[in-house]
């Protein structure tokens, strides 16, 4: 028999499993399901209760579905006998954390709490804890608190402690009966193998936590005295990446139609189980991850403080190096926003004419302008920022339109904007002294080669690509390749299982050259409306938020 791994990849609106071999990595079969409710931004589902703006929750009911449904389908894909499966890896999108019971059951789940907000799981890009955000940072800020360095001197309102304060804020009693406050990355495992456990990439990245410890009893009292114990809720050893987090219980087993016993490894975040999948463990190795957002990872032997970075954690990617992680929170959203709200009926007929979907129609008008031709840049805030300014009540920008303006001037400007935003994070770890030796890119964007062309242009880089369309899939079965013992660990297992393309964008130098006045034009901007020279953009949030 020829031992096989299966990798499960949770997203924001679809989870998809891969079947892959344990010898070679190669990837045959994989299934793919969507989330009933996807994401929940403008209604509880059930009651209709209305949720304010910048919410993103989701439902348990619709990971344990992806379990339940794709892992048969993918294994019936490769014609392989369940029999031949020795371990089972997960990731998930971070921070997606929910407030459970002592056992796992889901708050939302319980008799009496489907229409409380609070008791719902909050997607990554749930942005409404920004206050609570800002009150973490200066409080850390006030007091000199040594671990607000390692991210870059700023918390994000994605992360665990934000979105837990905001439900002390909000709804007290919840919290309250919140005894668990666990990231889906883990709280999947355990329904998987009936085991709690907490991995280091997400307690590091979305957890504060650094050198053995969380921010002390002390800190989280001058926040609030009735936000002392929440660490309580967190606490667990930490379990390392390619871990053996427990054997699949009967009741998984039944779900899954694997067999009872095989490894379930440790959890882990899609972004980051992504750079084994592309064999990018070594130092100096950034892998962007592009997406609805963009997480760029980055893997060194070297520790920085890197401002607007959010963060650096040892052995958040691979035993033995530091792990850096940045991100943009809007990319690909973005795109999608644009093409659904901005173009002309006649585009999309011209689309259909050419047996293109809108964004192929798009990139192929764009493509054709010279660079600059169109004398545009906008800002790629229309999630916020993640990296470097860490505020989520940023805004999109877009300047420079005029009546002759086209649809494919303004995509090719936020297509830009996107990549100029990744450059902005590459020199930012360089000025810090973090080398980027290689960037190496994954992702639902990579079938966009006008969009790679750009980047690679605008970076003034050279551009691998991963070889696998399921990059977080094959990172997660290649950790449950190392949890059943196949391998000894995951950069010796990344070596055989991972995968590069054949393709490499390279910069054109006359069209790099002329990015770099477009660029310094979005630096200015950047900092001109996200440093503090004008507060408008806030403002226009605080409003949306009040009406």
């Amino acid at each position: 028999m020829a031992a096989h791994v299966i990798g499960i990849d949770f997203g924001t609106l679809s989870g998809r499993a891969v079947v892959v071999r344990v010898s070679d990595g190669a990837e045959v079969g994989s299934a793919v399901h969507e989330y009933a409710h996807g994401a929940v931004e403008r209604a509880l589902p059930g009651t209709g209760r209305p949720l304010p703006p910048s919410w993103a929750l989701q439902v348990p009911q619709d990971w344990r579905d992806v379990v339940r449904e794709a892992v048969p389908k993918a294994l019936a894909a490769a014609d392989v006998p369940a029999s031949d499966v020795v371990g089972i890896g997960t990731d998930f999108t971070a921070c997606t954390v929910l407030p459970t019971l002592a056992d796992g059951t889901p708050l939302c789940e319980l008799d009496g709490l489907a229409d409380r907000p609070h008791a719902y799981p909050k997607l990554w890009k749930h942005h409404a804890a920004q206050g609570q955000a800002d009150r973490i940072n200066a409080v850390a800020e006030a007091r000199g608190e040594p671990w607000l360095r390692r991210y870059g001197g700023r918390i994000s309102s994605e992360w665990q402690f934000a979105k837990g304060l905001q439900v002390l804020d909000e709804d007290p009693e919840l919290y309250d009966r919140a005894e668990r406050w666990i990231e889906a990355a883990d709280w999947i495992v355990w329904e998987l193998c009936g085991a709690e456990t907490r991995n280091v990439c997400t307690a590091g990245y979305k957890g504060i936590h650094q050198d053995d410890s969380y921010p002390s009893r002390d800190y989280l009292a001058a926040l609030d005295p009735r936000f002392a114990d929440f660490v309580d809720k967190l606490r667990h050893p930490l379990s390392p990446l390619g871990g053996r987090a427990g054997s699949l219980t009967a009741r998984a087993a039944a779900l899954t139609g694997l067999p009872e016993g095989i490894a379930v490894a440790v959890g882990n975040v899609d972004a980051h189980v992504t750079a084994p999948a592309a064999r990018a463990v070594e130092p100096g190795q950034l892998v962007a991850i592009m997406g609805t957002s963009t997480c760029h990872v980055l893997s060194s032997d070297q520790l920085a403080e890197v401002p607007g970075m959010c963060g650096v954690v040892a052995d958040g990617i691979v035993s033995g190096l530091w792990g850096y992680e940045a991100g943009q929170s809007g990319v690909g959203d973005i795109f999608a926003w644009f093409a659904s709200t901005s173009v002309p009926p006649s585009y999309l007929d011209d689309a259909a004419a050419a047996g293109r979907d809108i964004h192929e129609h798009l990139s192929a008008l764009a493509a054709a302008q010279p660079v600059g031709a169109h004398g545009l840049v906008a800002l790629d805030w229309h999630s916020g920022n993640r990296s470097v300014l860490v505020d989520h009540a940023l805004s999109g920008v877009i300047l420079g339109q005029t009546l002759a303006t086209r649809p494919e001037e303004q995509y090719r400007a936020l297509v830009e904007a996107t990549a100029y935003g990744t450059r902005m994070i590459i020199e930012t770890f360089e000025a810090a002294g973090v080398p980027v030796t290689e960037v190496v890119a994954a992702g639902g964007l990579l079938k966009n080669a006008f969009l790679m062309q750009v980047y690679a242009d605008v970076l003034r880089r050279p551009i691998a690509v991963i070889g696998s369309a399921q990059g977080p899939a094959l990172g997660s079965a290649i950790h449950a390749a190392v949890a059943a013992g196949h391998y000894t660990d995951v950069r010796t297992a990344a070596a055989v299982m991972g995968s590069r393309g054949p393709a490499v964008y390279r910069p054109d130098a006359e069209r790099a050259d002329a990015y770099d006045p477009i660029y310094a034009d979005y630096r200015e901007l950047h900092d001109h409306f996200g440093r503090g020279a004008s507060n408008v953009l806030h403002r226009l949030h605080a409003r949306r938020a009040g009406a």
